[in-house]
């Protein structure tokens, strides 16, 4: 095999990010890059719960927190200091209607910003909120080039632990800020071509997207590490509720009880996922306990089929949308396989991932599959299922509308005590289950494979690229 480059990292990836703008970031490349390049005011612990970044706070009101910034505040890489003014500035950004940010909608609880001085942000709201720090994780911008008009998409100018250098067609250049190391992100989307290139020494990091057979053949290698945790990243089914036929919750309920999600996590996944009831795994603070399960049913499913009149001899047809990668378009065809012995027909169209998520977000859909990554708080609710949520106001992209589930986000949101606050959303879940505006798969495990010279890289259980921040040669 070749050497690697002694003074540079590697990091193989499946698709680009599609905007490193923090205030438009939503898919999951250009969320973990942007961790690495833009601080935070607030981050979170292995319980999910906020802890302190750049900031701490105190709650001097029910409606009004002061945040101080700390000595992890660091310098933009263009030399100038991060200050209270940047913090409003990126928030009050986010907030402007026209701007359209689509993080818009988790922050609309914010009445107003005000800097007593250039170290204390006080933000004050609408409405009060205990878990409002939670939702502060957007990453910083500086002032003055947010006033200019600066675009932020093709070159990011943050504070964080690298500093950004280039971005060609399908390679992003970075500089560790410690030590001076280059990360190079390299576009691969073939994950056989990526598996080779780790196998060549062209690159030195793969962290998930890779199929299975192929993880397993690189663990036979002798100059291959590989470890893997649980992950907490959501995979799901999305259902365009404004669709005729998707609309029926008998046709919702025939495509969940038709995928055997058993048989795909053992041979699929080797047994490297775990069944989702939810967005929010079981473990968490306001997670949904395993009690109620979906199992495969597929003659339940030719049941409820039929009451729209469909059988094996008279199928119904559904297009499905997925990405061009390998392994999403394998899963595609499994559930064309398994859903075709219930009677649907899915018609799979597979688009380069700009393509595919362009559609996603505009509504230009039947079904889909796509995964929430690094969901920490349980607003992500409102952000996803509220009925003022739909794009371009929120992501609840299959236009989603149920008053009940607006009433229990709205009375979750409303309470105060963290207990009661699980209560409201653990029944929100459960109504979600059973209404099915989206199928819950799985969390898939993330797994990592470097060369032997790479040292120091940690997994996370959101799948951040954090690990790169320690990362050595």
């Amino acid at each position: 095999c070749a050497e690697p480059i002694s003074d540079k990292v590697r990091f193989g990836l499946a698709s680009m990010p599609s905007n490193m703008d923090p205030g438009f970031a939503t898919d999951a490349a250009s969320s973990r890059i942007g961790r690495l390049l833009y601080q935070r005011l607030v981050d979170f612990d292995d319980s999910k719960q906020a802890i302190p970044s750049i900031a701490t706070w105190q709650r001097l009101a029910p409606q009004h927190y002061r945040f101080t910034l700390n000595d992890k505040a660091s310098s933009f890489s263009d030399n100038t200091l991060l200050t209270a003014s940047d913090v409003k500035a990126t928030y009050d950004f986010i907030l402007n209607k026209k701007n359209n940010s689509p993080h818009r909608a988790s922050l609309a609880v914010i009445e107003k910003i005000e800097n007593p001085d250039e170290k204390t942000i006080d933000f004050y709201l609408n409405k009060p909120d205990p878990l409002f720090p939670g939702y502060l994780v957007v990453g910083i911008m500086p002032e003055e080039k947010l006033k200019n008009g600066f675009s932020f998409a093709e070159k990011a100018v943050g504070s964080g632990d690298f500093i950004f250098l280039a971005k060609e067609e399908d390679k992003i250049h970075l500089q560790r800020k410690s030590d001076n190391l280059l990360v190079d992100f390299i576009h691969v989307p073939n994950p056989t071509v990526r598996t080779l290139k780790l196998m060549r020494g062209e690159i030195d990091i793969i962290q998930n997207d890779l199929l299975p057979e192929l993880v397993n053949f690189l663990g036979t290698q002798e100059d291959i590490n590989i470890s893997n945790i649980n992950g907490s990243s959501f995979a799901y089914i999305g259902f365009n509720m404004q669709d005729l036929v998707l609309s029926q919750l008998n046709i919702r309920q025939a495509i969940t009880f038709g995928i055997d999600r058993d048989e795909i996590i053992h041979y699929v996944f080797a047994d490297a996922a775990r069944k989702a009831l939810s967005i929010l795994p079981s473990d968490h603070w306001a997670g949904m306990k395993p009690s109620s399960v979906i199992s495969y049913n597929p003659e339940k499913a030719k049941t409820l089929l039929a009451q729209s009149g469909y059988s094996i001899e008279n199928p119904l047809h559904l297009t499905f949308k997925t990405s061009s990668d390998p392994f999403r378009l394998r899963l595609a065809t499994i559930y064309q396989h398994q859903l075709k012995k219930i009677g649907i027909e899915l018609d799979v169209r597979s688009y380069d991932w700009g393509t595919f998520y362009g559609d996603i977000k505009n509504g230009q859909f039947q079904l889909y599959s796509l995964a929430w990554v690094g969901i920490k708080t349980p607003d992500i609710f409102r952000y996803t299922s509220h009925s003022s949520a739909v794009p371009p106001n929120g992501a609840n992209r299959g236009f989603y509308v149920n008053k009940q589930v607006d009433r229990l986000i709205e009375s979750a949101e409303a309470e105060q005590q963290l207990e009661q606050q699980a209560k409201y959303y653990r029944q929100l879940q459960a109504v979600l289950l059973k209404d099915l505006p989206y199928m819950p798969l799985w969390y898939e495990n993330n797994v990592v494979i470097t060369r032997k010279n790479i040292k120091n890289y940690t997994l996370a259980a959101d799948g951040n690229y954090d690990g790169l921040i320690t990362v050595g040669l």
